[in-house]
């Protein structure tokens, strides 16, 4: 007789149903499991064997095979212990073959048989849903799973209490979903004295998810607006919130099964590896850019980066997804991310004050900002020079609006772009393309004549051209305006080829 039990192997933020087949035979008594576990999934017999004989349960003197179906694809990661322990206990009659089989289970178990938390409940519970199966996992992950309503979730804190639900003997309760924690912080846009275009182009940025790159000598806060960026921001719409968090319950970074309407913010270090910033590794586990997807990546120290490192994100950047491609599989995350960056204009950060710039201005400059390559340069909706500010300024009272008050300006913005491309597969002004771009952001025509002289004065590529229009679209929608007028069209050049970012 085979026993059978569910559970799922992932393939990126894809849970593949795994079957896992026990059977009991004749000949020398052992224990061992076939199709392809890496070492994580052969060690669980171990766990298994353990757990088993803390609950007084032994196993029989045969020979124990379990089988982990489909065979060819790889087996990462110890949840599989939980679906193993039961197939086996299926197996020996201890628990009924059908309840198990009408389940599926993930969990690591303990060598006392408590049950212990594992990454992706969340993508586990979508399978689940999908094949119209329960879901048991150990209790720390129950909060997590529960997110998905069309399925029974269950949240066992042993293997003993596992075995007492399919008894009969103490069924398990239904898991109710996590607190959503909700929480801006205390930064607000309104602690950053001056730099009102900066703010301005961080406010057109966030209705728009466009990227934006700020250069400014050290000191002239960028990093400062950068940190308040998360204040500004909608919170994210349930679809967003569940598509972020499988990803980062794949990556174990949902807090107490909690799932959080605020967008991601990450900001990863300078010498983060490739793998660390597009994904990779052990496991082809998501990077940053996958970590902020539906929300903001930030790099601060852009030139610092090592240049193989920026050249990847340009797929992303286009795409709205990475795919890590290995020898046996390529593993696709989803990336829709606002990229913002920020630089000094050289080495020694003050090339704009020919007192205490290094002898070697403005080639420094030249050098410096040269590490960043002009086809990632061109993909940077916004460029913006951040001019120092003076230290007189730093008494000044608090001027312009409160992070509170740009919040709401952004969400109508958001939300009259969420009504424009309702069903057609784009969210934001940063989204749409061809022939829809030119539906929805055709400039009036003195606007179409400003931009048509500052694409050839200015050499616009075709991927800049669109860049500035669905800029103005933004702004448009920002003030409320259908139409795309010129001045529109007017700000939305002033933030490409004005400066010392613009174009040769």
């Amino acid at each position: 007789m085979v026993a059978r039990a569910h559970t799922v192997a992932f393939e990126g933020v894809e849970a593949r149903p795994v079957e896992v087949q026990c059977a009991l035979s004749s000949g020398l008594p052992g224990f061992a499991i076939v199709g392809l576990p890496d070492k994580a999934v052969s060690e669980a017999r171990e766990r298994v064997r353990a757990a088993l004989a803390a609950m007084a349960i032994a196993l029989p003197s045969r020979k124990i095979t379990i089988n982990l179906s489909p065979a060819d694809l790889p087996k990462e990661g110890s949840h599989f212990d939980l679906p193993i322990a039961l197939a086996l206990l299926a197996a020996i009659g201890a628990i009924p073959e059908e309840e198990v089989a009408g389940t599926l289970s993930l969990g690591e178990l303990s060598l006392d048989g408590s049950l212990v938390a594992v990454n992706g409940a969340l993508p586990a519970a979508m399978s689940a849903a999908e094949h119209d199966r329960a879901l048991i996992v150990p209790k720390a992950c129950g909060a997590e799973a529960a997110w998905v309503g069309a399925t029974r979730v269950l949240a066992a804190p042993t293997l003993a209490a596992v075995i007492r639900h399919f008894t009969g003997q103490a069924p398990l309760e239904p898991a109710e979903p996590g607190e959503v924690h909700e929480d801006r912080g205390t930064r607000d846009l309104r602690d950053v004295k001056g730099q009102e275009r900066a703010k301005r182009a961080l406010e057109i940025a966030a209705a728009g998810r466009h990227h934006l790159l700020m250069v400014g000598s050290p000191g002239s806060g960028k990093s400062m607006l950068a940190a308040r960026l998360p204040s500004i921001l909608p919170p994210l719409e349930p679809a967003e919130a569940l598509e972020t968090s499988m990803i980062h319950s794949l990556a174990g970074l949902l807090d107490e099964g909690g799932i959080s309407r605020m967008r991601p913010f990450r900001t990863p270090h300078h010498t983060a590896s490739m793998a660390a910033i597009v994904g990779g590794g052990r496991g082809a586990k998501p990077g940053e850019v996958s970590l902020a997807h539906n929300g903001v990546l930030f790099l601060d120290e852009l030139p610092e980066f090592p240049r193989p490192v920026l050249e990847t994100l340009r797929q992303p950047i286009e795409t709205g997804e990475v795919i890590v491609a290995r020898a046996n599989a390529h593993v696709r995350y989803p990336c829709r991310f606002m990229l913002v960056a920020a630089a000094n204009p050289c080495k020694c950060g003050h090339l704009a004050d020919a007192a205490r710039a290094c002898s070697r201005a403005p080639l420094c400059g030249e050098d410096y900002l040269g590490r960043i390559s002009g086809p990632l340069m061109d993909r940077f909706d916004l460029r913006l020079d951040v001019p120092p500010v003076a230290f007189t300024d730093l008494d000044l009272p608090d001027s312009g609006d409160s992070s509170a008050v740009v919040a709401e300006r952004v969400a109508r913005a958001r939300a009259v772009q969420r009504a424009r491309y309702e069903g057609s597969g784009a969210r934001v002004n940063a989204d749409a393309e061809g022939a829809q771009l030119e539906q929805v952001a055709t400039p009036s025509a003195e606007g179409r004549e400003m931009l048509m002289k500052a694409a050839e004065r200015f050499a616009l590529s075709a991927r800049g051209y669109h860049r500035v229009l669905r800029v103005a679209r933004t702004i448009a929608d920002l003030a409320g305006s259908e139409p795309v007028e010129k001045p529109h069209i007017a700000e939305a050049l002033s933030y490409r080829v004005a400066g010392a970012l613009a174009p040769a």
